[in-house]
C-alpha cells in the first residue's frame, strides 16, 4: 500500500453521509494543489458515495484500497478547480 506517499490522512469511519464527504471536502480544503489526501473509511454507503462526491467536486480519485480490518482507504488527488 506505500505506492503513494500522502500529504494528509482523514479517517470518516466513524460518521455517517452526509457528514463523510463533508469532513473529507474540508481535509481537501487544507491541502494544496497535486497534493495527496488519504481517506478511511467504512464499506457501504461512504465506498459508494465519497468517491462519486470527489470527483463531482473535480478532484482525482487514484485508488480505492481495501485494509485488512474491513475499512477501505480512498487516494484522492486535489485539482484546482474553477468553481
Amino acid at each position: 500500500m506505500g505506492e503513494y506517499v500522502t500529504d494528509a490522512v482523514v479517517d470518516i469511519t466513524d460518521v455517517v453521509c452526509p457528514i463523510t464527504f463533508v469532513k473529507v471536502k474540508v481535509a481537501l480544503e487544507e491541502l494544496k494543489s497535486g497534493q495527496i489526501l488519504a481517506v478511511r473509511m467504512k464499506d457501504g454507503e461512504p465506498v459508494q458515495n465519497v468517491p462519486r462526491s470527489v470527483k463531482d467536486e473535480g478532484h482525482k480519485v487514484l485508488k480505492l484500497l481495501p485494509n485488512e480490518d474491513g475499512t477501505y482507504t480512498l487516494i484522492v488527488k486535489k485539482e484546482e478547480g474553477e468553481h
